[in-house]
């Protein structure tokens, strides 16, 4: 029975919790447009530069001061703030796993509306609070304490173990996991299992379900933002045309929004369904069994709410629009984004040509803004796949298990290539309220939790020790 961490162990993650390791964008992007010339005006000072920089420095002495045996004998290479560990096995010309992290935190926004102050690190007798305490220090202390473990206990891998913590994740990785990954692929570096953040446990979000359901993500949705803008001659607005740069505007983000992209049904998703179906009940399974067979029915259920449809969809988010100076002043421009998270099969382009033939509009100029990526590659489960499934019903007993996709960006997209199954998942139980702190208010994980962490890490490290071809083959949930 896995029991809340002690004192010490929650105290070494509330001390990096405390270091203000905030990502800030360097570059002009759509997130950041709020000046109609599109200037950055989050660009950081010098000053504020520095005061990260510090920070970072401060996290990297605690992680060494609290690791002594992790940074005795694992190789470790810098890229900017980012580390790369190398732990050598007895046979080092083959890669066991690189498990991935990060070290950088988002921006918190209103302070007053914490309960605990987001950067003072407060661990009480249930949890540990702070910006980082899910999204993403806990599991870099976590790794960093189950090799520690190992190492004290005299385990040495079979197989070498990569340990990638990039410092710019939440601003979409350039500087780290960009650098670590190039930094590999010249190295010929071919893993078995590349692990990073995504996929939790969740409680009484899969409808049907009366047991936590583990998802394990085996690829991640693209990322795209589409400006649209309209210039005008502008005018006295008692005088208008048929249609103000603002019209024009409103016009062309209604019919981005009133034409998403088709439903489809990917492999992953058939996947996830298919192993959720094991622990339905009848009648349940029996109708999501009879509704695989009918797919665009399937996918018109799934679509009904915003978390499922997010499954089968490119998904369309207008989230800016803006135009005009004064009420009685016809507009001389206007301009909107719209938001794409890219499900596996449609592209970048695919959304630009979307967009040009749903607005139909040769005054609405379109083109991408900020950085955009492709969705990723996928992996089959595999081996790897039930290692990581197994010793998640041995941290969570009685969890079902299943696959997915992530919406969001991580690090692990710029991996691709370089393992031959990928996890996005933490074995950590979070309810609803607990999954809207991350990047929100109140973030933070209890003992017990982060007790799962440490110990699925633990073991993990154990079982990569030797070869994960030896892992069972386990077909679907159980």
């Amino acid at each position: 029975m896995i029991r809340p961490v002690d004192e010490h162990t929650a105290q070494r993650l509330a001390e990096a919790l405390r270091c203000r390791t905030v990502s800030a964008e360097a570059t002009a992007s759509a997130e950041s447009l709020e000046s109609p010339e599109g200037i950055d005006n989050t660009r950081p000072t010098d000053a504020t530069a520095s005061a990260v920089t510090a920070e970072f420095t401060r996290l990297g002495a605690h992680v060494e001061r609290s690791f002594p045996l992790v940074h005795a004998e694992l190789e470790l290479t810098r890229f900017g703030h980012s580390r790369l560990y190398r732990w050598a096995g007895t046979d080092p010309e083959h890669t066991a796993a690189i498990l991935l992290a990060h070290l950088d935190v988002v921006p918190v926004g209103d302070v007053e509306s914490w309960t605990r102050p987001p950067f003072d690190g407060v661990v009480d007798d249930e949890y540990i609070w702070g910006r980082g305490a899910i999204d993403d220090k806990s599991r870099v202390l976590a790794i960093l304490e189950a090799v520690e473990s190992a190492l004290a206990e005299g385990v040495r891998p079979h197989h070498t173990i990569y340990l990638a913590f990039g410092h710019d994740e939440e601003v979409f990785g350039d500087e780290g996991a960009v650098r670590i990954a190039a930094h590999l692929r010249a190295a010929g570096v071919r893993a078995d299992l590349l692990l990073d953040e995504g996929g939790v446990i969740a409680e009484g979000l899969a409808f049907g379900v009366n047991k936590p359901v583990a998802t394990i993500m085996v690829g991640e949705k693209g990322y795209a933002t589409v400006r649209l803008s309209v210039s005008d001659k502008g005018g006295h607005s008692s005088m208008p045309g048929r249609q103000t740069a603002v019209g024009r505007i409103a016009r062309a983000v209604g019919r981005i929004q009133d034409h998403p992209l088709p439903l489809r049904l990917t492999p992953v998703i058939a996947d996830m369904l298919d192993r959720l179906r094991l622990v339905l009940s009848q009648p349940r399974s029996g109708a999501l069994g009879l509704a695989r067979k009918a797919e665009p029915l399937l996918t018109r259920v799934l679509a009904a709410r915003p978390q499922t449809e997010a499954l089968v969809r490119t998904t369309t988010a207008p989230t800016v629009i803006r135009g005009g100076v004064k009420a009685n002043v016809l507009p001389q421009s206007a301009e909107a984004l719209v938001n794409f998270r890219i499900l596996p099969g449609d592209t970048v382009q695919t959304i630009l040509t979307h967009c040009r033939k749903v607005v139909r509009d040769k005054q609405v100029h379109i083109e991408l803004v900020g950085l955009a990526s492709e969705p990723s590659a996928t992996t089959g489960p595999g081996p790897a796949f039930e290692l990581v499934a197994e010793i998640t019903r041995d941290v969570v007993p009685g969890c079902a298990v299943t696959s997915g996709i992530v919406p969001g960006a991580t690090d692990s997209r710029h991996y691709d290539g370089l393992a031959g199954t990928r996890c996005n998942f933490a074995p950590i139980i979070l309810n609803e309220r607990e999954l809207a702190s991350i990047h929100g208010t109140d973030e933070r994980l209890s003992r017990l939790n982060y007790a799962r962490l440490i110990e699925f890490n633990r073991r993990l490290i154990t079982r990569l020790a030797r070869s994960v071809d030896s892992a069972p083959q386990v077909a679907g949930a159980q």
